[in-house]
C-alpha cells in the first residue's frame, strides 16, 4: 500500500510587523545561547594543554570526524551557572564533551573528558551526563568512542558525584550494558586516567594509549603518601605496563594524532550505515519551505497560537506529509513524513481552536482532550509496531480539566497514552518548541519517559504551572473569588503583592531553557534554525543500525489499518461542523446586513495585546477578512478572533477583560458591497 503525501504548509502568513518583533526577540535569546556555547567550548583555556604537547578535547574531536562531518553536542549547558566548593572556577559543560559525530560515514557517540577543565575531572552531574550519552548510544546502537583524559573525581565535591544510583560507578555499568548489547566501544587514552577515569575505558573492545597516557587505580601522589614509594604515574600505569605487561590496553601509539587515526581505522572496519537501504530508493530532499523561516512562525508570547502544520512544513523533506486520523482529535496532529529520505512519525499539538466533536462550538488548542489522547496512543502504538521512529513536538498547556473531562475519563485515557510511551521499542525523540506544562509534558514523551533525545528551543518553558498562576495558588488564602488581594490594609497589600511578584519571578526564571539544561531537565537547547539539521541527524541515527528492533516495510504498516478503520469518521464530521456553524447570535444588529464577529468558545476576551497598548481595532476602522479583532483566553492560552468579512467596524459589544460565551456577538461589521 502506498503512502500518499501532501503539501503541509504555504508561504509565510504572518505580517511583516509581527515577524520583525518575534524575530528580534528570538535573535536575542539565540545570541545568549551562542555566547554560553562559546564559554563552554573555551573551557579553562587551551594554553596549559598545549604546553604539554597535547590537543584540547575539541581539537581531538574535530580531527576525529570526517572532513565536513557534523558534530552535534548534547548536554552542552550541564552545570551552567553552578559554583562548587573548592573551586574558584565553574565547570563548563560539567567538564565533559558528549556529542553525536560523523566518522567514516557513520554516526557515533563521542564521550570526551574536557582536559582544559581541572584536567578532565568529574564534577557533580558529570557522571549523569556521561551515562545519558551512553544511554543514547545504547538506544540507537551507535558505536561509542571514549577520548579519555580524566583525573578522576573532583574530590571537594565527591559526595555529590560518588554515591547514589547515578553516581560515577554507574558509568561502568553502562559500559557493560553496551558491551552486552553488542555495541562497539573504542577508547583512546591520552593522559591522566586515574581511579574511575582508569575504569572507564577498560570494558571497551579496543583501548589505545599514547606515550603521555597512564591508567591507575591510584596516582603517584597517593602512593607516595601511603607507601613512601617514589614513582611517577607513568611508571605505575603507563603504556609500557598496560600494553606490554598487564594487557589492560591493546595498542601503544606515539601521540594524539596517531591515536585518532587509529580510532578512525577501527570504526571503518565496522558494518556500514543502513540508511541508504531504509530510504527504499528515495533520495533526500530539502523542505520546500525554508527552515530558516521557523524563526518567523513562533510568537514570542507563549500564549499566542500559530500553525503547527507550517512548522512541520519547514522540517520535513519536500514539506510533504501524510496525516493519519485527521477528523479525530483535531487538537493534535499525527503524520508521517520523510526526513533525509527516511520515514519518521510526528505527533504534535495544534494550537488553533478546533471544533468540538459534538458540535458545541470550538475548544482551545494546545490542550489534550479524550479524542486526541486516544489518537496519540493509537498512533504511538502503531509507530512502535511498524518500527517507525517517532518525534513528539510539544507546545502544550496540559490536559483538559473540569466536569466534562473527569466524566469522560481523561485520567484513564491519559494512563493508556503513558503506557504506550513507556513501553515503546522504536526510537522516540521529543522537541519542546514552547510550553511543556503539567501532565501534558509527561504524556507527550517528556524526558521522564526516556526519549532518546529531548531538544528545547530557546522559547521552551517547562513547568507544572506558569509563574502568575502558581503565585495565585500559593497566595490563594489572601485573595478573593476574582483572585484579587482581599485585604484593605495598605501594608499587608504591599507585602502580598511583593510576595506574589517574587514567586512569579522565581518560577519564570526556573522555566528558562538554559536553566533546564543546566539541571539536565532537557538534553540540549538548539536554535530553531538548527532543528532541521538535528532531525536529519536523528533520522539517520535511528535507521543506521540493523537487526536490533522490529521494522516493517511501508506496505505492511499497522498505520494502514488505523486509516481504514477510521475512514467512517470522516462522513460523520461534516454534519456536526455544519450544525456548529449554523448557529447564529440572537443579539440585535446595529443595522440591516451587519455581520457579527462571533466568539468561538467560552473564555475571557481581550481587545488589546497588553493593558498598556492600544486596541487591535476601533469603531469606524476598515478591516480586511482575517484581521485580528481580539484574543480569547482559555487555560492561559490565547486564540485570535478574526474578522469574518472585509468591511467597516460598526460597534464593539463587549468590554476588555470580560467573560464571554460561545457564539456571543463581540462586534458588528458592515461588509463591503
Amino acid at each position: 500500500m502506498k503512502i500518499r503525501l501532501g503539501l503541509a504548509g504555504s508561504e509565510l502568513p504572518v505580517s511583516a510587523g509581527e515577524r520583525d518583533e518575534d524575530r528580534a526577540h528570538l535573535a536575542a535569546l539565540e545570541q545568549t545561547l551562542e555566547s554560553h556555547r562559546a564559554v563552554v567550548r573555551e573551557g579553562w583555556g587551551a594554553e596549559k594543554v598545549h604546553r604539554k604537547g597535547k590537543l584540547t578535547t575539541w581539537e581531538r574531536v574535530e580531527r576525529l570526524v570526517d572532513p565536513g562531518g557534523r558534530i552535534l553536542p548534547v548536554g552542552t549547558l550541564v552545570n551552567w551557572g553552578r559554583s562548587f566548593a573548592g573551586s574558584e572556577r565553574q565547570a563548563p559543560g560539567a567538564g565533559v564533551l558528549t556529542a553525536f559525530c560523523q566518522v567514516e560515514g557513520r554516526w557515533v557517540m563521542v564521550i570526551a573528558n574536557d582536559n582544559t577543565v581541572a584536567s578532565g575531572a568529574w564534577w557533580p552531574l558529570s557522571p549523569e551526563k556521561i551515562q545519558r550519552a551512553q544511554k543514547m548510544a545504547l538506544d540507537l546502537r551507535l558505536p561509542v568512542v571514549y577520548l579519555v583524559d580524566c583525573s578522576g573525581l573532583f574530590l571537594p565535591e565527591q559526595s555529590r558525584s560518588f554515591p547514589g544510583l547515578t553516581g560515577a560507578g554507574h558509568i561502568f555499568k553502562k559500559n557493560a550494558e553496551l558491551a552486552a548489547a553488542g555495541v562497539p566501544q573504542i577508547a583512546g587514552v591520552f593522559g591522566d586516567c586515574i581511579a574511575g577515569g582508569g575504569y572507564m575505558p577498560i570494558i571497551s573492545d579496543r583501548v589505545y594509549m599514547t606515550e603521555q597516557a597512564y591508567m591507575v587505580i591510584a596516582g603517584a601522589a597517593l602512593i607516595k603518601g601511603a607507601k613512601s614509594q617514589h614513582l611517577t604515574s607513568l611508571d605505575i600505569g603507563g603504556p609500557e605496563v598496560h600494553v606490554h605487561q598487564s594487557g589492560t590496553a591493546d595498542v601503544r601509539v606515539p601521540d594524539d594524532l596517531t591515536c585518532l587515526a587509529a580510532i578512525r581505522r577501527e570504526l571503518a572496519g565496522l558494518p556500514g550505515s543502513a540508511v541508504a537501504f531504509y530510504r527504499h530508493g528515495v533520495e533526500p530532499e530539502e523542505p520546500l519551505f525554508d527552515p530558516a523561516e521557523l524563526a518567523d512562525l513562533l510568537p514570542r508570547d507563549h500564549r499566542q497560537v500559530y500553525d503547527m502544520r507550517q512548522v512541520l512544513a519547514r522540517l520535513v523533506d519536500g514539506s510533504l506529509v501524510h496525516e493519519f486520523l485527521p477528523e479525530v482529535g483535531r487538537e493534535v496532529l499525527t503524520v508521517v513524513a520523510r526526513v533525509s529520505g527516511l520515514w519518521m512519525g510526528f505527533a504534535a499539538n495544534v494550537l488553533e481552536p478546533q471544533p468540538h466533536p459534538e458540535g458545541r462550538g470550538h475548544r482551545p488548542g494546545g490542550i489534550l482532550y479524550r479524542e486526541g489522547i486516544a489518537k496519540l496512543a493509537a498512533f504511538s502504538r502503531a509507530c512502535n509496531d511498524d518500527g517507525i521512529p517517532l518525534v513528539w513536538v510539544q507546545d502544550i498547556a496540559g490536559f483538559d480539566i473540569g466536569v466534562e473531562a473527569e466524566a469522560l475519563g481523561l485520567l484513564g485515557y491519559g494512563s493508556s497514552l503513558i503506557y504506550a510511551n513507556s513501553t515503546t521499542k522504536a526510537p522516540v525523540f521529543t522537541l519542546l518548541l514552547r510550553k511543556a506544562s503539567g501532565a501534558g509534558y509527561y504524556a507527550m514523551a517528556g524526558l521522564p519517559y526516556e526519549p532518546v533525545v529531548q531538544l528545547s528551543s530557546p522559547l521552551a518553558r517547562q513547568s507544572v504551572m506558569e509563574g502568575r498562576t502558581l503565585a495565585i495558588a500559593a497566595f490563594n488564602t489572601k485573595l478573593d473569588d476574582d483572585f484579587q488581594i482581599a485585604s484593605t490594609d495598605p501594608v499587608e497589600r504591599a507585602r502580598i503583592e511583593a510576595g506574589m511578584a517574587a514567586t512569579a519571578a522565581r518560577i519564570e526564571a526556573d522555566m528558562d531553557p538554559i536553566q533546564a539544561a543546566s539541571r539536565m531537565d532537557t538534553d540540549e537547547v538548539v536554535r530553531v534554525g538548527e532543528l532541521r539539521t538535528w532531525l536529519v541527524a536523528l533520522a539517520e541515527m535511528a535507521w543506521q543500525a540493523t537487526g536490533y528492533r522490529r521494522t516493517k516495510n511501508p506496505r505492511i504498516w499497522s498505520l494502514h489499518d488505523l486509516e481504514v478503520l477510521a475512514s467512517g469518521r470522516r462522513a460523520e464530521a461534516a454534519p456536526q461542523q455544519e450544525a456548529s456553524t449554523a448557529r447564529s447570535s440572537q443579539q440585535e444588529a446595529p443595522e440591516p446586513g451587519a455581520v457579527p464577529v462571533l466568539c468561538p468558545m467560552e473564555g475571557t476576551v481581550y481587545l488589546r495585546p497588553a493593558p498598556d497598548q492600544p486596541a487591535f481595532v476601533s469603531p469606524g476602522q476598515q478591516l480586511a477578512a482575517g484581521d485580528r479583532f481580539a484574543l480569547i483566553e482559555v487555560m492561559k492560552t490565547f486564540s485570535a478572533v478574526r474578522a469574518p468579512v472585509a468591511g467597516t467596524l460598526l460597534r464593539v459589544d463587549i468590554a476588555d477583560g470580560s467573560a464571554v460565551d460561545r457564539q456571543q456577538a463581540l462586534a458588528w461589521i458592515r461588509p463591503l458591497t
